[in-house]
């Protein structure tokens, strides 16, 4: 019997769920996608004044529950969590959320970045998370964000054309001076495309970055040879 690999998606919210499962669907079509949701992660950090060491515990337990009932991958899709994966070593592949983009970025070599989120706290977050990892890689990237405050309204809103429309009005004064575009939100993922074709600049998001990260660090395993069934 031959399995798909198995993907596990940790979220702490359902809106990060449906762009990290289309992304894999495009990029990693042989895989087969597990979603673990806890939508306590972000009340319980917010009430404890961020994530404190049994919010790291407890996203280490997830993540140890995921390769222990047969993924192959995890991806985290809350930014929040993405530290514990530096925690962490498995043997197989975990990521954060933004991990993958990020080394993109500073594999492109590009000279400037505009970073885009639906609101200032995440966009600043971003922004600064960036930074630090281009800093690490030796990069000279210059990063810059903005923010799209009617992204937030459409992503809620499921309404495609809108939050289209809102990243385009944010981005385009902007985008003549960058060489690049990232999304800091999941949530903002599913415009990436008509983004990119609208102000003529590539446009990277945590969820295609990591779906193609998943697929090439898998692809030597050799995943769909026969092997035990561990579910």
């Amino acid at each position: 019997m031959t399995t798909p690999p198995r993907i596990a998606l940790i979220s702490a919210v359902t809106a990060a769920i449906g762009p990290a499962t289309a992304a894999l669907a495009e990029q990693y079509p042989d895989a087969e996608v597990w979603n673990i949701l806890d939508d306590r992660l972000l009340g319980d950090a917010d009430a404890r004044g961020g994530l404190d060491d049994a919010l790291r515990a407890r996203m280490t337990r997830l993540i140890d529950h995921a390769l222990a009932e047969g993924a192959d991958g995890v991806l985290l899709t809350c930014s929040l969590y993405g530290p514990v994966v530096s925690e962490v070593r498995r043997d197989a592949p975990v990521l954060a959320p933004d991990e993958a983009a990020f080394a993109e970025i500073a594999d492109a070599g590009y000279g400037r970045v505009l970073v885009v989120a639906s609101f200032d706290g995440a966009m600043q977050d971003s922004v600064d998370r960036l930074r630090q990892a281009l800093s690490q890689a030796g990069a000279s990237t210059a990063v810059t964000g903005v923010a799209a405050p009617a992204a937030m309204a459409a992503t809620k809103a499921q309404d495609a054309d809108a939050l289209e429309r809102a990243l385009v009005e944010a981005c385009r004064p902007l985008a003549a001076d960058v060489d690049a575009i990232l999304l800091a939100q999941y949530s903002l993922a599913p415009a990436g495309a008509a983004l990119s074709a609208a102000v003529d600049r590539p446009v990277l998001s945590g969820p295609v970055s990591s779906a193609v990260a998943l697929r090439d660090l898998l692809a030597p395993r050799n995943l769909l040879a026969p092997k035990e069934d561990a579910r």
